[in-house]
């Protein structure tokens, strides 16, 4: 269930398999379209729903260390509904499905290519919440232990359960935790 740390195409990665229990094509809509997104995904999306396609990322409950309240992204990859990948800021996130089970379930496979190591770590707690959020959210049991996709994902209790576990598995750290002095 924990993701692992990697270099894919010589950049710091980390990467994640999840098996889930319903078909590809509901899972693919949970990873495509804005009004699944907002279950589980740390921000509010916009997405044209295409190669070449603009993403726009929005944080309306808190600016992100920048001070902006919105981040860019792109579409790069898109095979419905097997394969979804898109830039979100520097970061290059790839979503893989895969039917198994005659098709009564689905292999998630899940890898962000980051633009600094320092921020595995903290990522990987983030992306682990996010992908639990996710399951809960397929199974209908949406804010499920008081916490949606984007409160799952800040340093809470659980959060920190993670980040702290991810560390002792030696993912690089360093970079700041939201809400905490740097």
């Amino acid at each position: 269930m924990y993701g692992r740390y990697e270099t894919i195409e010589d950049r710091p990665a980390l990467s994640f398999e999840r098996r889930i229990p319903h078909p590809v094509e509901k899972v693919w809509e949970a990873i495509t379209k804005p009004s699944e997104l907002e279950h589980w995904f740390p921000c509010r999306v916009e997405v044209d729903l295409r190669v070449g396609g603009r993403m726009t990322f929005a944080f309306p409950e808190g600016p992100l260390p920048d001070g902006a309240s919105t981040l860019l992204g792109e579409v790069t990859e898109l095979d419905p509904p097997r394969r979804f990948a898109f830039t979100w800021g520097g970061d290059h996130l790839h979503f893989e499905l895969e039917p198994i089970e005659d098709g009564a379930a689905c292999l998630l496979r899940f890898a962000v290519q980051l633009d600094m190591r320092e921020k595995a770590a903290r990522d990987a707690a983030g992306w682990h919440a996010c992908l639990d959020a996710l399951q809960r959210h397929l199974a209908g049991a949406d804010g499920a232990d008081g916490a949606d996709g984007a409160a799952a994902t800040g340093p809470g209790a659980d959060w920190r359960a993670r980040y702290d576990e991810y560390q002792r598995r030696g993912l690089p750290v360093g970079a700041p935790i939201p809400g905490e002095p740097g």
